[in-house]
Formats: structure tokens, C-alpha cells, sequence
């Protein structure tokens, strides 16, 4: 194990951070593209289609890759079982409440809007949320109103830190580190960081015609595949300097290759030669070239996060620690604020500012205010309990100076 591996990476962490002020760029724009959502705008674009497009191809494989970074680092400091442990207190928890207490004003707001979204249709609904929430609890979508919504992240991230967890620790292992050798000198030649999305292609290829994406997890086995290994990925990287080393060298190709291949869906959708799902050579082709172009613009972002954000500040820490609750509340806060804010019957790119702008603003105040400061908050949310100013001062004095 290298020393440079052993250290924090504050790269790590902006990225993770960046990439969750992304989302409220992307979740507003889901109002205003062509496709379903909880509230939509009366008038749709395709420009918003293509943008959602692009940043779901690398974003959400970006998320898993970072966490299998910051699993890495987990389990250099605990074995399996506490790690299983703060996983479930991270992650499980989270994802129960929020599937119980978050996602329901989504569903509300959808019924109230008058959209189904993967929903059954209602002829009439005019019920305040009081009379809405117990029959959130009936059946689960698409026969019933309950769904975990955007939640289904922490579900999956939550499987596949458990899943994953054997094949982690037999890389540590003899065997596990010869296998880490032979990849590491393959990516140390020009590019061959670039064939850790051969599995990608493939996956895509073989599994994306029957099973395109319904993140409910045990029927979802496309992205399923997609997205643990995007995990074992971040997990594996860590494990040797030069696959980083390969990704900082090579960023600029993979982003020159990554828009090179992007090009070809909004060139086909401007010409309307989008081929239809099914097991033909056009389609399957397609998803080949969407599992290589989705682990490019990782190695993209990773390597122009290696070069430029490695420095850390009072911000970087605030954030850190925010980035979860603001994760888990940015969605149903959207949806809320987006239902009223179309009625409006503003510009679309003015609509599209004003709800990203107080989304934002209303979810940093909610983590700050509601979240952050109540211990039993913080424990729903996947936070450490907050420590009380005398145990931090009682800390410091039995803390050694430094040298």
C-alpha cells in the first residue's frame, strides 16, 4: 500500500460534494425535459432531455465510484463487522426514514399536479396531505403510492457495500494483490485505464435490452452490474498509486473520447435514428459505447479533480458533513418548491433558475437549522452524534501537543 493511498483525499471529497450540488441542476431540469417526473413544467424541452441525458451517464456512476473510495478508506481503519455496522447506521437507517418520511411529499405533490410518474392514474385527488400520507403505505409503485424515490441510491450503495465486502478483502490477500499487479501495469501504458470499461460495454450490451433501469433492485440486474462496478472500481484504484497516476495522465484523451462518443446520441436524436430497445446489433451497439463513454467521463472528472482540488478549507469540512442530509432532502424539496413555482407561468430558463436558486437555498437551511444541530436528527440522517462542547475541550486536553 502506497503512503500517498494512506492519506485523506481531499479531491475525493470535493468531487462528492460537487457532484451533490449537481443534482439540483439535474432534478430541476427533470421538469423541464420531455420525460414523467413528480411536477412538470406546461412547456418541455429537448435541450433539457439532452442535458439530463449527459449527466446521468457519468453522474450517478461518479456517486458509487467516490463511495467505493471512501469504503477503501473505511475499512483501513475497521474490520468488516464495524464497517458493516456504520454502513447500516449510514445507510440503512437513512433510507428508512427517508423512504417513510422524505419521499411522500414527492408523491403528494405528483398527485396534486395531476402526473402518475410510474404511478397508478387517479381520476380526481384532492386530498390534504394529513388524508394523502397513510395511503402512502398502500402498495408499492407502480400498483401503489409507495416508492424510496431518489433514495434508491442508499438502497443499492447499501447492498453493495455487503456484497462486495468478501471481494474487497481478498485484494488484500496474496492472490488479490497479484491480480492488483498485472491490472496496474497494464494501466500504466498509455490508455490502459481506458479498458476498465470493457466490462462496462458488455454489461450494457448483454443486459440493458431487458432490464433498462428500474432501480428497484431485485429486478434490475443492468444496472445492477453498472453500478458495482463502478464501485469496485473506486475501491480498486485506491489500492495502488498508479492507477491514479494512469487517470491523471490520460484525463484529457478520455474527455476528448468521452465528447466524441456523447455526440453521436444528440446528433441520432436531432435526426431521429434512436434505435428501440431490443437484442439488435444497433441498440446493443448503442449501450456498448454508453458503458465505455459513462467510465471516460469518470476518469474525466477524476483526473481534473486529482489536478485541481486537492487542497482543503473551513468549507471542505462544513460540506462534508452535509452532504448526505443535503442528498436525502434536495429531491422532495424540489418537487415541493417546482409544483408552485411552475404556476407561476414564467420563461422556462427563468422557471428553471428560480427553483434550482430556492431549492438550493431552502435545502442548505433545512441541513443547517433542522438537521445538523438535534443528535436524534443527525442519527436519521447517517451523522454522528454531534459532541458536546465539554467532551471536545475535555479531548483536547488529553491530546498530546504536537512535536
Amino acid at each position: 500500500m502506497d503512503a500517498h493511498n494512506s492519506q485523506r483525499r481531499h479531491d475525493i471529497d470535493w468531487l462528492r460534494i460537487l457532484a451533490v450540488l449537481l443534482l439540483f441542476f439535474f432534478h430541476t431540469a427533470r421538469i423541464f425535459d420531455t420525460d414523467d417526473f413528480y411536477v412538470k413544467n406546461t412547456a418541455v424541452s429537448e435541450g433539457f432531455t439532452v442535458f439530463i441525458n449527459f449527466i446521468y451517464l457519468w453522474h450517478m456512476p461518479l456517486f458509487f465510484f467516490l463511495s467505493g473510495v471512501g469504503t477503501w478508506f473505511a475499512l483501513r481503519s475497521r474490520g468488516g463487522r464495524g464497517y458493516a455496522s456504520e454502513r447500516f447506521k449510514r445507510l440503512f437507517i437513512p433510507l428508512l426514514f427517508g423512504a417513510c418520511f422524505i419521499v411522500p411529499p414527492q408523491v403528494y405533490y405528483m398527485r396534486l399536479s395531476g402526473q402518475t410518474y410510474n404511478h397508478p392514474p387517479l381520476d380526481v385527488f384532492e386530498d390534504s396531505y394529513l388524508q394523502f400520507f397513510p395511503t402512502f403505505f398502500n402498495g408499492i409503485a407502480p400498483s401503489g403510492n409507495w416508492e424510496w424515490g431518489h433514495l434508491w441510491f442508499l438502497a443499492y450503495l447499501f447492498t453493495f457495500s455487503l456484497v462486495a465486502l468478501p471481494l474487497f478483502r481478498s485484494i488484500e490477500k496474496t492472490y488479490g494483490r497479484g491480480l492488483v499487479e498485472k491490472l496496474a501495469s497494464v494501466a500504466e501504458k498509455r490508455g490502459g485505464i481506458f479498458l476498465f470499461g470493457l466490462p462496462l460495454m458488455a454489461g450494457e450490451a448483454l443486459l440493458r435490452a431487458n432490464w433498462p433501469g428500474m432501480q428497484n433492485l431485485y429486478n434490475d440486474w443492468s444496472n445492477f452490474l453498472f453500478f458495482i462496478l463502478f464501485f469496485i472500481y473506486g475501491y480498486l484504484l485506491c489500492s495502488d498509486e498508479r492507477f491514479w497516476q494512469a487517470v491523471e495522465r490520460d484525463g484529457k484523451l478520455a474527455l476528448l473520447l468521452a465528447a466524441a462518443i456523447f455526440s453521436i446520441y444528440p446528433l441520432r436524436l436531432a435526426l431521429g435514428h434512436l434505435p428501440s430497445r431490443g437484442y439488435n446489433p444497433d441498440y446493443m451497439s448503442l449501450m456498448a459505447l454508453r458503458g465505455l463513454d459513462a467510465w471516460l467521463w469518470v476518469v474525466a472528472v477524476l483526473s481534473f479533480g486529482r489536478r485541481y482540488l486537492g487542497f482543503t478549507n473551513r468549507i471542505l469540512t462544513y460540506a462534508n458533513e452535509a452532504a448526505l442530509p443535503v442528498y436525502i432532502l434536495h429531491q422532495t424539496v424540489i418537487v415541493m418548491v417546482g409544483y408552485y413555482v411552475v404556476r407561476w407561468q414564467t420563461g422556462m430558463m427563468s422557471g428553471y433558475f428560480i427553483i434550482t436558486m430556492l431549492s438550493l437555498v431552502v435545502t442548505l437551511l433545512a441541513c443547517d437549522l433542522l438537521v445538523r444541530r438535534i443528535n436524534v436528527v443527525r442519527f436519521l440522517f447517517g451523522m454522528r452524534a454531534k459532541r458536546s462542547r465539554a467532551h471536545i475541550l475535555a479531548f483536547d486536553k488529553a491530546r498530546p501537543e504536537n512535536p
